[in-house]
């Protein structure tokens, strides 16, 4: 998959665990395990802001492309 999402690296870099991010934007635990493993097929705008919002990031901090893969 190009798209990569760097969410574990945020949170880490925040010393947040994946539950705690999960309370404060209000997504459950497993939909966010999904997004931060990659098998998420798409992710709502508003959920990009809240994660953003949550973590004092830019959605280009979330989400990378790596070019030739997939």
């Amino acid at each position: 998959m190009p798209v990569t999402v760097k969410l574990d690296d945020l949170l880490y870099a925040k010393r947040m665990t994946l539950t705690e991010l999960a309370e404060r934007v209000d997504i459950t635990l497993a939909n966010l395990s999904i997004l931060k493993t990659g098998k998420a097929k798409a992710i709502r705008f508003s959920t990009l802001e809240a994660i953003c919002k949550v973590l004092e990031c830019q959605p280009g901090d979330l989400l990378g492309f790596e070019e030739g893969e997939g």
